[in-house]
């Protein structure tokens, strides 16, 4: 019967990564991992201490601020508790992490280094984690290239490949796929070198002219992008790049969730493709926005901002927490957008109706011509 990464890792946790190396359903175990909070219980970039174990954390006074985010709370919890029972993971030990939340620059960062059983690193980006800001800089790549994130993404490979010299995987989900990529296609040339294999786990893509900038043909080979059966955030710019598809228990966007993720026989539930629906929403999406000035872009994306940003929460917790109060703010923040704003803001909307009924027509058009030959060939 399928399950989760929970599921795998207590039915496969008992072998070591010496008798069987890293694969796809421990990367988005370590992915997940990345987003517990580590504050205070794990050495940071430049402290230059010894790194610590499962065990040290859980022994740790601030334990429980692992699990701040009462997103994954109970989920968190479990995942870290088998991991702590596994042979597998039960000796890995972890160092350099980072955590940046920057609201002036728009900035939400965090990454850790995760050293293995067998010796071999693996480097985790988080990806977009509960803060209002940190959702503002997923939007910022839109029109820029690149983010804050990214730039921290590169500087964070090199020094931590500096200190550490043995060969690694990198990897996150979301967010922390975008950023793994990015890293390791601006990397410098000898770090590119020792990659072992890159894993973005349902992450973004980049706009066209992000990719011709960085060596992505260096890295291409060693990529490996997994995203869910109805994937739209893995979707997002999407340059035909090769990818895998999960199945997931989980509905539409909910999808996006790693815990909705189906394992099988210690590895992910593989499907075909994504839905036909998706693929065509999603490449509605692109092309819509991919056909935008980027000053609009700007101007849309700092509106939405401003207006979200009226409702005080700083987090999606306490946004959802206290909604009423939150879409009050909205509302009272919509009077204050400039006319000339409002107005291209329902100008996109209608471009973007218009686009997806053209897109449909064609799609009809197509699907109809298809079941018309298929029809003669039956004959």
């Amino acid at each position: 019967m399928p399950g989760t990464i929970i599921d795998y890792v207590k039915e496969y946790g008992h072998i070591p990564f010496s008798e069987a190396e890293v694969n796809d359903v421990d990367s988005l175990v370590l992915s997940q991992f990345s987003y517990m909070k580590f504050d205070g219980m794990v050495p940071g970039l430049f402290d230059n201490k010894p790194s610590v174990t499962l065990q040290d954390i859980y022994f740790h006074p601030e334990y429980e601020n692992l699990y701040a985010d009462v997103r994954y709370e109970e989920e968190n919890r479990a995942l870290f508790e088998a991991m702590l029972e596994s042979t597998r993971f039960n000796d890995m030990r972890v160092n350099c992490y980072i955590n940046i939340i920057e609201e002036e620059w728009e900035t939400q960062f965090s990454a850790i280094t995760c050293i293995l059983g067998d010796g071999s690193l693996y480097i985790v980006y988080r990806g977009t984690d509960e803060s209002i800001v940190g959702w503002k800089e997923d939007f910022n790549m839109a029109y820029l290239s690149p983010v804050p994130g990214q730039a921290y993404s590169v500087k964070y490979l090199n020094i931590v490949t500096g200190f550490l010299k043995k060969d690694f995987y990198v990897g996150g989900h979301s967010k922390g796929g975008n950023l793994a990529i990015y890293a390791a296609m601006n990397c410098n040339k000898k770090v590119q070198d020792r990659i072992i294999k890159v894993y973005s786990m349902d992450g973004p893509g980049f706009r066209p002219e992000t990719l011709k900038k960085g060596d992505f043909e260096a890295i291409a080979d060693r990529t490996v992008k997994i995203l869910p059966h109805s994937s739209l955030v893995g979707m997002i710019f999407e340059q035909n790049m090769d990818y895998l598809v999960v199945d997931s228990k989980g509905f539409g966007l909910a999808q996006h969730d790693p815990y909705t993720w189906l394992t099988e026989n210690g590895s992910f539930l593989y499907i075909d493709d994504i839905t036909q629906y998706q693929k065509f929403m999603d490449q509605t999406m692109n092309e819509f926005i991919l056909g935008l000035e980027k000053e609009e872009l700007q101007i849309f994306v700092d509106t939405m901002y401003q207006v979200i940003s009226a409702s005080q929460a700083d987090n999606l917790i306490d946004f959802v927490a206290d909604w009423k109060k939150s879409v009050g703010g909205i509302i009272e923040a919509m009077k204050e957008v400039a006319p000339e704003t409002r107005e291209m803001m329902k100008r996109f909307a209608k471009e973007l109706f218009q686009l997806v009924g053209q897109r449909m027509k064609a799609e009809i058009k197509l699907l109809a011509k298809n079941n018309e030959k298929g029809n003669k060939t039956d004959e």
